[in-house]
């Protein structure tokens, strides 16, 4: 009974964020069942396979506050470190959870794109919002999308209108900044396209050097018809900082998705990405990259539902982690009895960079149709001693040949990345940690991955 009293207790705690009411009955009520479904499910335990490999005790045990709005000189030089300035076309900033109009900006000049808070949006989309909010993020599986969904209050809205193109990348720059008790926030993004447009995204989750923050986010990606969107999310996260993401992408006929998911930092994160194909020859391509120390953690789980038939899907994970990091990755690809035809592709490939650091790599296939074409595969392993040896003997010294191969494994998914202010991000960045030249172009080294790391 003690322990049942605890949990009960802690519960109530994170379901009992004041939110106020919105005053649109169909939003209130959303809210009032996903915090009761939450109290109901609880946290995830070690008992539930889809659960059980990371442990979120840092986030059950800890006494969080709601976050508040606040632009301090720490939220101030995190702005100024992660904004894309004029790489991005539109920029919208979100401080502990909260809309920050002062660092934003939009595009006039972009007609056909709406881009609001999700508070503004429920006024002047009402029927768009009720129609595709929190229908495909599942409050009845997922505890934290209830938790999310039950704390709604602010986020990012985009609807593109049928036909629109938007080339230069959209950034929504989400900013947890510390405080003297641990802060909880609860980011929520709606993306809906029409049939024939096209978009490009960036969500970038960044906090605090020090001190503990949970970050629960939740983006829902709705395409119609012939769209195309290229979605990168980038996950940097401080020293002590907790976050959770969830992507649930829902695709029309011919429409086409392209992610790539960068975990960076952060003490624990979990990522969830499911891409459900509900229409005929729609495609999904789904690249990840996790680059880890410390004790950090890192759990991801994606989801490739093909319910349709002629839907192709393509997935490509890395991991690379030293000292004592861990990492999960959990991937599946579901063909439904209707999805004839497919043609899915999955690797997880990591590289242990001490013999502290631990992988556990699940790739899985669930399949119900007979004609089809799937395969899955796995590698984890240390950097190929026999080529630290063949660079060594042209002169490089051992820790230059081994920042160099490192830095050449992450090539094959940076190099696919076509939003150009986040590859330069990432290739700055990997080149920063390796200790390598800021103008070495990690794309050069794309063509020897294979040949410098043998896993």
């Amino acid at each position: 009974m003690p322990q049942l009293a605890e949990e009960n207790d802690l519960l109530t705690h994170f379901a009992n964020a004041p939110v106020p009411a919105s005053g649109v009955s169909w939003l209130d009520e959303l809210r009032r069942a996903s915090l009761a479904r939450f109290h109901q499910m609880g946290f995830p335990g070690p008992k539930e396979e889809a659960w059980r490999h990371t442990n979120f005790s840092p986030i059950i045990r800890q006494r969080f506050r709601p976050a508040h709005f606040l632009v301090n000189g720490d939220g101030q030089s995190l702005y100024e470190e992660f904004t894309f300035g004029d790489d991005a076309a539109i920029e919208l900033v979100f401080v502990n959870g909260f809309f920050a109009p002062d660092l934003s900006k939009t595009d006039p000049a972009i007609t056909g794109l709406t881009i609001s808070t999700i508070e503004e949006a429920v006024q002047s989309h009402p029927g768009i919002v009720e129609r595709h909010l929190a229908q495909q993020a599942d409050i009845e599986r997922n505890a934290f999308v209830a938790l999310n969904t039950g704390c709604l209050s602010a986020g990012a809205f985009l609807h593109a209108d049928a036909g629109v193109r938007v080339t230069r990348p959209v950034h929504l720059l989400f900013i947890s900044t510390s405080s003297t008790e641990p802060t909880l926030s609860h980011p929520r993004v709606l993306v809906v396209l029409e049939d024939q447009s096209q978009l490009r995204l960036v969500s970038s989750f960044v906090g605090s050097k020090r001190g503990i923050y949970f970050s629960n986010a939740v983006t829902e990606v709705i395409a119609g018809q012939d769209c195309l969107i290229d979605h990168c999310t980038l996950q940097q996260q401080g020293e002590q900082g907790l976050a959770v993401t969830t992507t649930q992408v829902l695709l029309g006929e011919r429409s086409n998705y392209i992610s790539h998911v960068a975990t960076l930092g952060g003490k624990l994160t979990r990522n969830d990405l499911n891409v459900v194909m509900a229409g005929e020859y729609a495609q999904a391509t789904v690249n990840g990259l996790v680059y880890l120390g410390g004790d950090q953690h890192c759990d991801n789980h994606t989801l490739l539902d093909h319910a349709k038939p002629n839907c192709p899907s393509h997935e490509l994970y890395k991991q690379v982690l030293s000292e004592s990091a861990s990492c999960v990755f959990k991937g599946k690809i579901l063909v439904r009895p209707d999805a004839q035809k497919t043609d899915s592709k999955q690797s997880s490939k990591c590289l242990l960079l001490s013999d502290d650091a631990f992988m556990n790599s699940q790739p899985a296939l669930e399949i119900y149709a007979d004609d089809v074409k799937c395969t899955h595969g796995s590698t984890i392993g240390p950097v190929d001693e026999e080529q630290i040896f063949y660079l060594r003997s042209r002169g490089v010294s051992l820790d230059a040949a081994r920042h160099l191969m490192t830095y050449a494994f992450l090539a094959d998914i940076t190099r696919r990345i076509k939003v150009e202010p986040v590859r330069r991000r990432l290739e700055g960045f990997f080149a920063a940690k390796q200790g390598l030249p800021q103008d070495i172009r990690i794309a050069d080294l794309a063509a020897h991955d294979e040949a410098v790391v043998n896993l």
